[in-house]
């Protein structure tokens, strides 16, 4: 059979260490900028529901799931930024990945049924 050109078959192998550089940070500040923004759409959500007179089930659930939604992302946020300080972090599970998809998903849908005509 014989040599086949490839001297090695195989991938490298992971570095013994990450570079503690920029990159780790910008990743950090991102999840930060992401979980300031989250607050404040959830405090400015609460606001409007405390102004509205009487809020209809639809606001009071929505407000319920967006204070969910919020304090599911900052824990995840926190969780992340947590593991950016590792050598090597293992990505964002696919649980989470999941969750906060579906989050985003959920929430769209809520901000399109308080934006019907009629409501």
């Amino acid at each position: 059979m014989g040599d086949t050109g490839r001297e090695d078959a195989r991938p490298p192998g992971p570095a013994p260490h990450r570079d503690a550089g920029l990159q780790p940070e910008r990743t950090r500040l991102a999840w930060r900028r992401s979980s300031l923004s989250a607050t404040v759409v959830a405090v400015l959500a609460g606001r409007q529901l405390v102004r509205s007179g009487t809020p209809g089930p639809v606001e009071v659930l929505g407000t319920a799931l967006l204070g969910l939604m919020w304090l599911m992302f900052v824990v995840i946020a926190h969780r992340r930024m947590r593991a950016m300080a590792a050598a090597r972090p293992a990505g964002l599970p696919p649980r989470a990945a999941l969750l906060l998809g579906g989050g985003t998903v959920a929430l769209a849908v809520f901000g399109a049924a308080i934006l019907l005509p009629g409501h």
